[in-house]
Formats: structure tokens, sequence, C-alpha cells
């Protein structure tokens, strides 16, 4: 016979199986046979109120920076102006290149575009003169440079060497920048200012007569632009110089004292002769070719010049006829003058006539113990068709750059320098 197992314990017997867990409990253990430990449930809490972030501590987007250059000296100072603002909340700089058709201009705007570059600036080269003018070229370039200035993330800072620059004009009156900066393309930046604090058009001081037909034809279109040469509600002016210039009201004059060409060249090996700047003022149609090459022959026998350096625009022809006439090595820099005298070699004393490296080579060559000095030109030198204001002009130039800078002052008839 079985024997029958123990009848549990009444209480057990009245409670009966246990009960089916509702849904979503938890499931039964099977190694335990038990139901398992529920968790406690995690409690549902609003999200914590986000503080709001003071507008002091906001970083505002950096605003995207296009420099528009047509020489390589406005490159360089675009590279100067870069350096001089490490922490001005500038975005990224495009350097748009408008080069003219002269080889030698061209070669140097290469070279220098390829130390932007080096710098770490992006650079577009855009041709629009010459037979790429014929081509199509402004239109073309007009097209390609419209996402650049124009839109939502178009430039809202623009850098400009030439603000006489016709094809400047022309982009500024399409594409209107909240804030410009005007930086050295020889002493157009004094004129500029001048004409701007007179509220005259922006016409080169060596210009002459009335309006040409192609003046007329963009007459309305540069007129705009000129406005936006100007400081208004809505834009800012800012004029970086190494020029002695007055601000006009409303624009702020910062100054350029060459920092990167000094931190990146330099400095220069010195010679016991003297090199003597030229100038394009004969090629500009302000001063007599026969008397600048007489003026040059006189200076380099009283000064012992050896070396010539020619400016970009010379001509050829001229070149040549000093270089008979004088015994003189002519020298074609690669580079802005700037540039290369920093690297060397140079004589000890450089003269130049009145133009923009009497004010910037004394920055460039600060510390190196070079002597610069100024050559006067005569009234006598002048060209009978020379602007009215050719002698007031080019006698500022000097002026300004013996109070600025100390330079000694000298003139092609005399045989020592004299104190401004």
């Amino acid at each position: 016979m079985t024997p029958t197992p123990p009848r549990p314990p009444a209480a057990n017997r009245a409670a009966g199986p246990p009960p089916e867990p509702p849904p979503g409990s938890p499931a039964t253990d099977p190694a335990a046979g038990t139901p398992s430990e529920p968790s406690p449930p995690t409690p549902i809490r609003p999200p914590a109120p986000q503080s709001p972030t003071p507008a002091s501590t906001l970083t505002p987007a950096p605003t995207p920076v296009v420099a528009l250059a047509e020489s390589p000296v406005q490159v360089l100072n675009v590279l100067e102006w870069r350096y001089a603002h490490p922490d001005g909340g500038a975005g990224p700089l495009t350097l748009v290149v408008l080069p003219p058709t002269d080889p030698m201009s061209r070669g140097q705007l290469r070279r220098m575009a390829q130390l932007a570059r080096d710098e770490g600036v992006t650079v577009r080269w855009h041709d629009a003169r010459g037979g790429a003018a014929r081509r199509g070229g402004p239109v073309r370039t007009l097209r390609d440079l419209a996402p650049l200035l124009r839109g939502a993330d178009g430039a809202g800072h623009v850098l400009v060497g030439d603000p006489f620059s016709r094809y400047v004009q022309l982009l500024l009156g399409v594409f209107p920048p909240r804030r410009v900066t005007v930086v050295d393309d020889g002493t157009a930046t004094m004129e500029y200012a001048a004409r701007l604090s007179r509220g005259e058009r922006l016409v080169r001081w060596h210009r002459r007569g009335g309006l040409d037909p192609r003046e007329l034809a963009l007459a309305p279109l540069t007129a705009l632009a000129r406005r936006r040469l100007a400081p208004g509600r809505r834009r800012t002016v800012e004029i970086f110089t190494a020029l002695p210039v007055e601000a006009p009201e409303g624009t702020v004059v910062s100054g350029n004292r060459f920092a990167w060409t000094r931190a990146r060249f330099g400095p220069p090996r010195l010679t016991a002769g003297a090199d003597l700047v030229g100038t394009s003022l004969v090629e500009t149609g302000v001063v007599d070719p026969d008397r600048y090459v007489e003026a040059v022959a006189a200076l380099t026998a009283a000064h012992g010049v050896t070396r010539y350096f020619a400016h970009r625009r010379e001509s050829v022809t001229k070149l040549h006829r000093i270089a008979t006439t004088t015994g003189l090595e002519i020298v074609r820099p690669e580079l802005p003058l700037e540039l290369i005298a920093r690297r060397g070699p140079l004589g000890r004393t450089v003269l130049s006539f009145p133009s923009t490296v009497v004010h910037t080579l004394p920055a460039a060559l600060a510390g190196t113990g070079v002597k610069i000095t100024v050559c006067d030109v005569a009234p006598e030198w002048l060209r009978a068709g020379a602007p009215p204001r050719a002698r007031g002009f080019l006698a500022a130039v000097t002026e300004t750059a013996c109070t600025a800078h100390g330079l000694s002052l000298t003139g092609a008839r005399l045989r020592s320098a004299v104190d401004c």
C-alpha cells in the first residue's frame, strides 16, 4: 500500500495556489521557484530648469573676411593687417587677387600669393583685365565672387588696398559690406583720407581733366561705391596704414608697424655703398624723363650709389638709359621692396624719391642701422602738363616723412644731405 503523503497545514490549504502575476510584474525565478524581488519604481522628475546663458558669455560667430588685392604691396599689407589683429574676432580670411596685365606685377603677385598660402590664407586668382576682359572676365568674376561677397555666408568685412580702383568700386557697389578696412597701396591712402574728409570724388591725384566716356558710363555705380567706402549708420571704416593720415570723421586709423615683415625676414646684411629706390613718376606723366635721368646721375655721384631698385611699373627703356648713363646695377625686385630690403643685402644708406617707401622702410628697417634719405623733386623736373596738385602732393609726402621719421632730405644738386 502506498503511504499517503502528509497534508500541508490548514493555513496553506486555505490559501490555494499562488495567484498569477499581473502583467508587467517580475517573472518567476525558475531557480528559486519563487517570484523575483521587484525593483522599486524610478520616480519621474521634471527636467531641471536651465539657467539662461548671460549675453556677456556668448561668443559671436566670426565674420568672414575677404581681401581684394590688385598689387603685391596690397597683399603684403593684408598679411600685416592679419598679423596685427590676432584676437580681433575676425573669421577666416580669403584673399582675392585681381591681377593687372603687366608681367612684372603679375610675377610679384604670384610670389606674394604663395607667401599668403604659407600663412594659411585661402587665395583665389581672378583674371578680369586685358584679354580676359574681352572674354567676359569682369562678368565672370562678379558671378564667381557673388557667393563669397553676398548671402548668409558672405563677407561682412572687406579689405581693399586701392579705394580709387574702378574694379574695387564696382564690386563694392554690387556687394555692400558691413565693415571696410583700407590698407596701404602707395600714397593712395593719404589721398583717400583727405578726399573722404572733404567729401570729394575718389579720383587719383595725378589724373587730369573731366570724366572720359567709360567713367561717365560707370558714374552712377562708382558714386554708390564711394558711399560704401565711407562710414555710415550700418558700416564701419578702418584705415590700416604706415602713413601719417588724420582720421576722417567716423573712421578708425590703426598703425601698420610691419611686424609680420620683421618677424619673418631679416635683419639684413649691410653693405658699404648706397642704394637708390626708383619711382614711376615718369610713367605717370608727372616728371620729365630727361630731368629724372639727370637727377639719378647726380645722386649717384654725390652719394656713392651702386644699385638702383626699380619700381615695378618703370619702363625697360628708361631703366636701360639709367644703366648706360650712370653705370648703376639695375635690380628688379621679385617682391615688394620692404621684404627685399629686410632680407638684404642692403646699403647702409637708402635714398628714395617721394613715395610710400619713405614711410614704410623706416618701420620695416627699424633697429637695423640703415639711414634713409629723401630726395626732393625740384619744380623744374615736372612736365609742363603735370597735374596742378603734383608739386604740393610730392612736397607733402617728403615733409611728412621727415617729420614723422626724422629722415634726411637731399636734392640732386646738393653735395650733402641736410636735416629736414
